[in-house]
């Protein structure tokens, strides 16, 4: 048995200034054929389950690219032609192969294509023909459309927000995949459109026991699998939204009927699972009275969903108020950071840091500050994974102490902070740049979690996105809105 598998992912905001190159993929994660590291990653975990599989059971991989960008700005058009191009050549010199593995975000969007994905799942079909499988691993961030579903033969998102369960997932995809070539099952999706934009932490209720409850639907009368798509709201482009899929052994009818029940209730839930967003005088407020450990969560600035990174406005709030016993991070100024370095670890300069890729942004800080740490390529942890800081340097003034990093991305590792050296037992608030990624390990050591719409450049509130290319009616953008089979 001879397996292909590759890795092609980006989250694409199509708001953000920041656009993304060939070199942002290089720069985040790239891996070339044979040359995945032996960690896995977010969203080539089908790859590297895939190889430790083979190992195990004797059959054959071949591996392709496995490349990952930050979230930012629109794709280029030369960096996807140049990915996809080099997926495809890859795959042709493996033919023939008995099935493909494919690890994707799924909300990819480049200049002159709106579904990447989609596009690379129909050239990977037309390479392979209509009888090998080909299984595909989304984020549940991703655009669920309609091409990429009638060309693959099972997709599967994951299930948590946070992403825990990314390697669970690869390993579904993966024995599902070799359960169809050996001819045990025949997977056939269904999907409806729930007409809706939201959030969907996890993590909490309602959500938490709708996953749970779709779980223990699955295995049973032959349903392979369910995922729900929560959609990625930062894209302008007509399939965004949350959807329902089901996988079933060949039970299509059955399918319909099920995602069409969860697409119902997962629409009544509508407005009810994304956490309550205080303002920041709303945080400080609310930290007068708390004992313990406060972490607040910033998902306007939330580089995992293409923004800066470098916004100001919580931090600027918390100086204005003289509140101290504060950690923030990550803020992304690599000039910053390279500044202190020039000064050295325990120097003090007068720094400038943070509000320069947009008035989003807000202003920038000016202060006289401490160099507290100093780390070269520096790393933090989610899950299994290791995700790059790049260069990081911690400053301390006014009782606060801010982890500036060089290469951009959100909090997921309590180690974002204590590998920088700064404590976290001691402070009163510990502020992230995150949507709920951070929840995983930030929890574990809060006394109370809250969120916070600071002004960043990703609002909360889903009708202040100036969409003009969604399909209507969807909410909350339109009351008039209710869900629709799709495949």
């Amino acid at each position: 048995m001879r397996l292909f598998a590759a890795s092609l992912g980006t989250e694409t905001n199509t708001f953000a200034p920041i656009p993304t190159a060939l070199s942002s993929f290089h720069e985040s994660f790239y891996a070339a054929p044979g040359q995945h590291p032996e960690d896995a990653k977010l969203c080539s975990a089908p790859l590297w389950v895939a190889r430790r599989r083979a190992r195990a059971e004797g059959w054959t991989l071949v591996e392709g690219t496995a490349t990952f960008a930050e979230p930012a700005g629109l794709v280029s058009r030369e960096a996807w032609e140049t990915l996809r191009d080099e997926i495809l050549g890859q795959l042709r010199a493996a033919l023939p192969v008995d099935g493909v593995l494919l690890g994707l975000h799924g909300a990819m969007v480049a200049d002159g294509c709106d579904d990447c994905e989609g596009e690379l799942i129909a050239q990977v079909r037309a390479l392979v023909g209509p009888d090998v499988p080909i299984g595909v691993e989304l984020d549940p961030h991703c655009h669920l459309t309609e091409k990429r579903v009638r060309h693959a033969t099972l997709i599967i998102c994951f299930k948590e927000f946070p992403h825990i369960d990314f390697v669970d997932r690869g390993e579904e995809v993966v024995d599902l995949v070799l359960r169809t070539i050996r001819g045990e099952i025949r997977p056939v999706m269904s999907v409806v459109d729930c007409r809706m934009i939201g959030s969907y932490p996890t993590t909490r209720e309602p959500m938490r026991s709708f996953v749970d409850r779709i779980k223990t639907l699955e295995g049973r009368d032959g349903v392979l699998s369910i995922s729900l798509a929560h959609c990625f709201p930062y894209a302008d482009v007509p399939e965004m939204g949350s959807r329902v899929l089901v996988v079933t052994d060949d039970r299509k009818a059955q399918g319909d009927r099920l995602a069409m029940a969860l697409a119902q209730d997962f629409f009544a839930m509508r407005g009810s699972t994304m956490p309550p967003h205080l303002t920041p005088d709303g945080v400080i407020d609310a930290l007068q009275s708390a004992t313990g450990t406060v972490v607040c969560a910033d998902p306007s600035d939330n580089p995992g969903g293409g923004a800066p990174g470098d916004s100001t406005w919580i931090l600027r709030r918390l100086i204005e108020r003289g509140v101290t016993g504060v950690a923030l991070g990550p803020l992304w100024d690599p000039m910053a950071v390279r500044l202190c370095f020039m000064a050295g670890e325990g120097g003090r300069l007068r720094l400038r840091f943070g509000g320069k890729i947009a008035p989003s942004s807000g202003p920038p800080v000016d202060a006289e500050v401490t160099v507290t740490a100093l780390r070269r390529h520096a790393h933090q942890t989610f899950v299994d994974a290791k995700v790059p800081l790049g260069d990081c340097a911690t400053i301390a003034f006014g009782g606060i102490e801010v982890v500036l990093i060089s290469d951009r991305t959100q909090a997921f590792g309590l180690d974002l902070f204590t590998a920088q050296g700064v404590r976290l037992d001691d402070k009163r608030l510990v502020v992230v740049k995150s949507t709920n990624h951070f929840h995983a390990a930030f929890a574990t050591i809060a006394s109370q979690v809250l969120y916070c719409d600071a002004g960043g450049p990703i609002p909360r509130d889903h009708r202040k996105v100036p969409y003009t290319r969604v399909q209507r009616p969807i909410w909350p953008l339109d009351e008039a809105a209710s869900p629709v089979p799709l495949v």
